[in-house]
């Protein structure tokens, strides 16, 4: 999940015109539609953020939808072309049917095995923001947790945050996200209702302040192994 807070570590800028757009009433204000303009070996062309969003005006009623299509589109960026070329290599070693039984959290697992994960070394590299820390109750609640699952579980959670299974040879404290070395985070957010959400972006997850061990285990594993979105708050 990635979401407007990931681009103010991207593109500072980008983030702040999205931000101000997003907290004022923008109606009768802005000449947009959703489209976004894009340099391509030299030359500007325009992108359509959706079909036919060239003649869509962006609204106060559909700002949020606009604004999510903005951040997916900054964040992808750059990575499209590159990414379409290894899935067409893949496809010429890989017989497209062999894999198609798989989803993509199985087929990584299956390409990249089933790492023993490490939970000193998981733990030690893990920072905590809005209020939670190593000795808060909800975040030793989550490491039990994290320790009464199987290592396949574990590598799901890792899968589910980071958006890979895959351990970096030097250990957690090499995790990277999509602007370079970002350890793993737990952040304290939402309601106690609430699923907790995943930045892969940025290697956080976002955990709400369960009242109990039981509903914060069940939570996150409903939250491991169904939960695949992308959103906006």
């Amino acid at each position: 999940l990635c979401e407007l807070s990931d681009l103010e570590y991207l593109d500072e800028e980008f983030h702040q015109s999205l931000q101000w757009m997003k907290d004022n009433d923008i109606e009768d204000m802005l000449d947009l539609t959703f489209t976004v303009n894009e340099e391509v070996f030299g030359q500007i062309t325009e992108r359509e953020l959706k079909p036919g969003g060239a003649n869509i005006p962006v609204s106060e009623k559909n700002k949020k939808e606009y604004i999510e299509r903005m951040v997916k589109w900054r964040i992808e960026r750059g990575v499209v072309q590159q990414t379409e070329s290894l899935v067409r290599g893949f496809y010429e070693v890989v017989d497209s049917r062999l894999v198609s039984v798989f989803d993509a959290r199985e087929l990584e697992l299956v390409i990249a095995g089933t790492a023993e994960i490490d939970l000193v070394d998981w733990r030690s590299n893990t920072d905590y923001r809005g209020g939670y820390h190593d000795n808060h109750i909800v975040i030793r609640w989550f490491w039990a947790a994290v320790e009464r699952f199987n290592n396949e579980q574990r590598l799901r959670l890792l899968q589910f945050v980071t958006g890979t299974s895959s351990i970096p040879y030097e250990g957690f404290a090499s995790l990277r996200g999509s602007n370079g070395p970002r350890r793993f985070c737990v952040e304290k957010w939402g309601k106690v209702t609430s699923l907790p959400r995943a930045h892969t972006c940025f290697n956080r997850l976002d955990l709400p302040p369960y009242p109990s061990f039981s509903m914060l285990h069940e939570k996150m594993l409903t939250a491991v192994e169904e939960t695949s979105t992308f959103g906006l708050e």
